[in-house]
């Protein structure tokens, strides 16, 4: 079994590159020298999760309160199902059938009562969602906010990295974007966002079933979900591939919810967990599928930029809308100035 889809590591305990920020930087000090590492580990960090032999895929994703949601904006069951969502996202990213996920969950004691099993209901129901079980995990006390690590167990024969996309790949996306994100902007400013993008906000719908389906039709050189944006995530492929991203704004499937032109661009490049898949394939290869995967599973399928020769990511769009512009993306530790 080989990692990859087109973006097989060269060896065993192949690390994917991780591109620039502080978060990344930190993420590098982590974990430490390229120690080579046991012969059963096929692919260690830097991609969406590690792949260990027998095709196990193993990922983990990590909810706090008072940075991934507030209690004002979420129940408790919400907090539970979004928090399973974005961890089985990762299993996704790599077309690989979800076998189920452990939590590991901290919270005040005067709220356990209560937020403990309908957090668990929560994860539950997403679950139930994408055929996955929950495996286990661990219960703690904290004396601060409400803390949730899931880890998402699945398994695939060739799971699709981020690492193979080649110059002249056409890049595609599943859905809408951005609807989360503009859901957070209007809580934040304490306004009433529309319900599409509150739905889009507390029921994000990780593409486990549809990377399976493509992967069955598809080449699928390099895939990933957009957890922090377009912009930032396009940025994982293009430094895990070595290769330069170009996106197109004005091809950016907006969230209906959100405004036309380039101001609705702008939100659907930089907003995050949107949790749908971006992905790289040879040219030509998506257009005769876009309709029946409309038909199948209900959202569209849209070309948003290409992969060439170079580094990094830009973004292009009409002459009228000026420059646009790339942006950093969600980083935990990013500083202003």
């Amino acid at each position: 079994m080989t990692p990859g889809g087109g973006g097989s590591p060269d060896d065993l305990g192949h690390w994917a590159d991780l591109g620039p920020g502080r978060e990344f930087d930190l993420i590098r000090r982590v974990l430490g020298p390229r120690a080579p590492q046991n012969e059963r580990v096929l692919l260690g960090p830097g991609d969406d999760g590690a792949v260990v032999a027998g095709g196990l895929i193993l990922s983990t994703d990590l909810t706090v309160e008072g940075v991934h949601f507030r209690r004002e904006w979420l129940s408790p069951r919400e907090v539970g199902f979004r928090a399973a969502a974005a961890a089985v996202s990762d299993l996704a990213a790599m077309a690989a059938e979800p076998i189920g996920v452990l939590v590991s969950l901290a919270l005040p004691a005067d709220d356990a009562e209560v937020w403990a099993p309908e957090i668990g209901e929560g994860v539950r129901s997403l679950l139930d969602r994408i055929g996955g079980v929950l495996l286990g995990g661990d219960l703690s006390s904290s004396p601060g906010p409400v803390m949730i690590d899931v880890v998402a167990v699945g398994t695939s024969a060739s799971p699709v990295t981020r690492a193979g996309a080649i110059p002249g790949d056409e890049l595609w996306v599943t859905g809408s974007l951005g609807g989360s994100r503009a859901a957070v902007t209007c809580m934040e400013g304490g306004e009433t966002p529309t319900t599409g993008m509150l739905d889009a906000f507390k029921r994000p719908n990780p593409r486990v079933a549809e990377a399976l389906w493509l992967r069955e039709r598809l080449a699928l050189h390099a895939m990933v979900d957009l957890s922090d944006g377009l912009a930032a995530d396009s940025r994982h492929i293009a430094t895990a591939s070595r290769v330069a991203v170009v996106l197109e704004a004005d091809r950016i499937p907006v969230h209906p919810d959100l405004p036309i032109g380039k101001n609705g661009a702008n939100e659907a490049l930089q907003g995050g967990e949107d949790y749908e898949l971006l992905f790289a394939v040879p040219r030509g290869a998506v257009e005769p599928m876009v309709a029946k995967f409309a038909e199948r599973f209900g959202v569209g399928l849209t070309r948003v930029g290409n992969v060439e020769s170079g580094t990094g990511v830009g973004v292009v769009g009409p002459p009228e809308w000026g420059e646009m512009e790339v942006g950093v993306g969600f980083d935990h530790f990013h500083v202003e100035g």
